[in-house]
């Protein structure tokens, strides 16, 4: 089980996306995570994060996107959570607007880290519990405090 409280700082934790559009929302989480200092190359993480959503949308259901990509721009798994409340577009599996976004970056060639840290999210946000103090939350420590569990 990987350790969210390692992979997520509250300089990643975000209560107040702006961005009411997919491609809106990923620039912004990529242009908040460079401007953290977590991101060497911004324009090779967008390209590898929207080239991994032409694939197939990461939005899932019940309000939550993970948007995600692989890139040498990143020397270890960088992790961002945002909420945007108000809900927007993300072509999710239930058809339903998205809220809660789950970004990660990690390197081209590593894979482990990537999926230990997709699982214990999804651990923790298939609780509709969870998912509601989340959305509930008004500052990016009350958040960060939901999914690390301090």
């Amino acid at each position: 089980m990987i350790n969210l409280k390692k992979t997520l700082s509250l300089d990643t934790v975000w209560v107040d996306l702006k961005a009411n559009t997919k491609q809106g929302i990923i620039e912004e989480m990529v242009d908040r995570l460079m401007a953290a200092g977590k991101l060497k190359d911004r324009d090779a993480v967008l390209k590898a994060v929207f080239e991994r959503e032409e694939k197939m949308s990461t939005g899932m259901q019940n309000g939550v996107a993970i948007p995600h990509g692989k890139t040498d721009s990143v020397d270890q798994l960088v992790a961002a959570v945002g909420l945007q409340k108000e809900g927007v577009e993300f072509d999710s599996m239930d058809g339903a607007p998205c809220s809660i976004f789950i970004m990660t970056v990690s390197p081209a060639k590593r894979s482990g880290p990537h999926m230990q840290f997709l699982a214990e999210v999804s651990r923790i946000l298939c609780q509709s519990s969870k998912r509601e103090r989340l959305l509930a939350s008004k500052t990016h420590a009350e958040v960060f405090e939901v999914l690390t569990g301090k």
